[in-house]
C-alpha cells in the first residue's frame, strides 16, 4: 500500500486540539478591507482560533491522513 499525500496548503491552516480529536483554524475577514471594521470586531473576535465544524472536519481529515 502506498502512502497517502498530505495536502500541504490544509496542513498550514490547521492544527490539533491537544486531545487530538478536534481540530483549529483561523477566523476569515481578516485580511483586508480592515478600515471600516472596528476594532473589537478585529482584534477580539477575529483574530481567536475557533473549531472547524463537524460537517467539515471529515474533509479536512481527508486532506491530513497523517495528522
Amino acid at each position: 500500500m502506498p502512502k497517502l499525500k498530505t495536502r500541504k496548503a490544509a496542513a498550514k491552516r490547521f492544527r490539533l486540539t491537544g486531545s487530538g480529536k478536534k481540530i483549529f483554524r483561523r477566523k476569515a475577514f481578516k485580511n483586508h478591507l480592515l478600515q471600516h471594521k472596528s476594532s473589537e470586531r478585529k482584534y477580539r473576535r477575529l483574530s481567536q482560533l475557533s473549531l472547524v465544524s463537524e460537517q467539515d472536519e471529515a474533509n479536512v481529515r481527508l486532506m491530513l491522513p497523517y495528522f
